[in-house]
């Protein structure tokens, strides 16, 4: 069985992240999407609002599922037979900070790192960039799923 991981901190999860995890379950028999852990970082929702929300916007690929990871990447792979870690590029500069991780991660485990092109569409967006335009009062109703988006929208008027 082919296994592919898509890692991400997904705070909120985007269009973008879904055509590459979309695409992901295209070519793999399984793929898992593991949440990051990583506490020392502010995020603008918890650990289980994030898997609770891309566990619902998954839903439609039957062999995607939703898991968390804490530490280095290739352990996660290493403990649970994944063979390729899936990375999105958007530009030339994705590419110079992701090459040097997928070395690092060959180098510690063996693990390949499969980079697939963004679709153009989404080629600026980022989780950052649409927490800041919501932030603003902007319009991200084009960039994240619909449920994303409302809780999006609730959280923006919480913390204002």
């Amino acid at each position: 069985m082919r296994r592919a991981v898509c890692p991400g901190s997904f705070d909120p999860v985007t269009l973008g992240h879904l055509d590459i995890i979309g695409r992901s379950a295209a070519l793999y028999d399984e793929v898992l999407v593991a949440v990051g852990l990583n506490a020392s970082k502010q995020r603008m929702f918890s650990f289980s609002e994030r898997t609770d929300m891309l566990r619902e916007v998954t839903s439609a690929w039957s062999n995607v599922s939703v898991t968390s990871f804490d530490g280095l990447i290739v352990d996660f792979c290493k403990q649970n037979d994944v063979q390729v870690i899936v990375k999105g590029l958007r530009a030339i500069s994705d590419f110079d900070y992701e090459l040097q991780m997928a070395q690092m991660n060959h180098g510690l485990q063996g693990v390949e790192t499969m980079f697939m092109t963004t679709n153009p569409l989404y080629s600026f967006l980022s989780s950052s960039l649409v927490k800041e335009v919501a932030t603003y009062g902007g319009d991200v109703s084009n960039l994240v799923p619909d449920v994303v988006h409302q809780r999006l929208l609730a959280r923006v008027r919480e913390q204002s």
